[in-house]
């Protein structure tokens, strides 16, 4: 009975959701399609810093940690998991305390790792993958740093009651909630006079921010969020786990080859990641933040990240 109400429930909203998604189709210029699926649902205020700091979903105030009360909470050292094979030759019980940042499936290593923060802003990963989802949005203990689109999501699946993590909204700089989309040739010229906002001198359309709370730039992967992310926090010294970047069409490390989902970032290595990756040291370094790259064969060359070995940095 409870199964088919559900069901039932969930048909009239999918069929709301659509009339409304038709109306602001008609009303409103292609540029602002990217908000389709939150309008009429989202009520939104943002702070004169830029950030949203009280968010409305479908009549429910949503607890949001704002993200000016992070602007360098942190300092020291951070560890990021990303989910490249090479996770699985690295022996976690030697690391000394330190922040750990997890992304998309790296909940994995719940039983090994004490995450503090949590980056997902894949909305595949959060459709397909419930089963993590539900684990990282249980724990009382994580910040949660999502997208508007990624807490619709989970909401709607979940509910508001079941998430006992802290949420930090976070947005794509060219996505805006209720703002016109910003074209990916467009992105130099739009932003090109805010002081926070760095560029590929090569690639002008490739951009970094210093203040994730106008919007955090994209490169493919999330990854590149992490690192605007935790130099907004204040972190001095960042390692970074499983960024791989190769081998792009075997499972990460917690996959198998019944449920990878697939990967877009062999297109995108060359054209986005590299250059991408090689602003983020130059911003990084020039406001004093180490970057080390614990994957030894990561396709990323150790000029962009100096490459170290797990087990030489961190065991006696």
């Amino acid at each position: 009975m409870v199964t088919a109400l559900n069901s039932t429930l969930w048909r009239k909203n999918r069929d709301m959701s659509t009339f409304f998604k038709q109306i602001y189709r008609y009303t409103r210029p292609r540029s602002y399609r990217h908000n389709e699926n939150l309008w009429p649902f989202c009520r939104i205020t943002h702070a004169l810093t830029g950030d949203i700091t009280q968010l409305r979903y479908k009549g429910q105030l949503v607890p949001l940690v704002p993200l000016t009360d992070w602007h360098h909470r942190f300092s020291g050292d951070a560890l990021i998991t990303a989910t490249g094979l090479s996770i699985n030759e690295m022996d976690f019980a030697g690391l000394p305390a330190m922040t750990v940042v997890g992304v998309n499936g790296a909940y994995a290593l719940k039983d090994r790792l004490d995450f503090q923060l949590y980056i997902i802003v894949d909305m595949s990963f959060i459709d397909r993958r419930t089963d993590v989802l539900r684990a990282i949005i249980a724990d009382p203990t994580l910040t949660l740093f999502t997208t508007l689109h990624g807490i619709a999501r989970i909401i709607d699946r979940f509910t508001l009651p079941a998430v006992r993590c802290r949420l930090a909204l976070i947005e794509d700089a060219c996505y805006r909630i209720y703002q016109p989309r910003v074209p990916g040739n467009g992105v130099g010229r739009h932003f090109g006079q805010d002081p926070h906002i760095r560029f590929n001198p090569d690639y002008p359309d490739i951009a970094f921010t210093t203040d994730i709370r106008n919007g955090i730039f994209d490169a493919g992967t999330v990854v590149f969020w992490a690192l605007q992310i935790l130099l907004y926090l204040g972190f001095t010294r960042l390692y970074i786990a499983g960024l791989d970047m190769t081998n792009f069409h075997q499972p990460r490390f917690y996959e198998s080859d019944y449920d990878k989902l697939p990967s877009f970032l062999a297109e995108k290595f060359t054209s986005v990641i590299v250059p991408a990756f090689t602003l983020a040291r130059e911003v990084l370094q020039q406001n004093g933040v180490e970057v080390k790259n614990l994957s030894l064969n990561s396709a990323l060359c150790g000029e962009i990240f100096e490459k170290v070995s797990f087990d030489d940095t961190f065991q006696d």
